[in-house]
């Protein structure tokens, strides 16, 4: 029963979850950078020999992860689309 109440209530608000993540990326974007900078500071680049540029890494895969949220609250689940 709790697994039916959670689904219709996904189901309900999908949408709206959508477009928040949508208006609010960029805010999304300025505090994960920040975060990811924090790590980067954090992280001792002489002892790995590289020095991997983590804020433009870490804010592409954010982007991308973003996006995929957004394509899953979005689009179908492929089990509806098979019925």
């Amino acid at each position: 029963m709790r697994r039916i109440i959670r689904e219709v209530a996904f189901q309900l608000v999908r949408q709206d979850l959508a477009h928040f993540l949508e208006e609010h990326e960029d805010e999304l974007i300025h505090i994960f950078r920040e975060e990811i900078q924090k790590m980067d500071d954090d992280i001792h680049e002489e002892g790995l020999f590289i020095d991997i540029k983590m804020v433009p890494l870490g804010e592409t895969v954010l982007k991308a992860s973003l996006r995929a949220i957004r394509r899953f609250l979005v689009e179908k689940a492929p089990e509806t689309l098979e019925n």
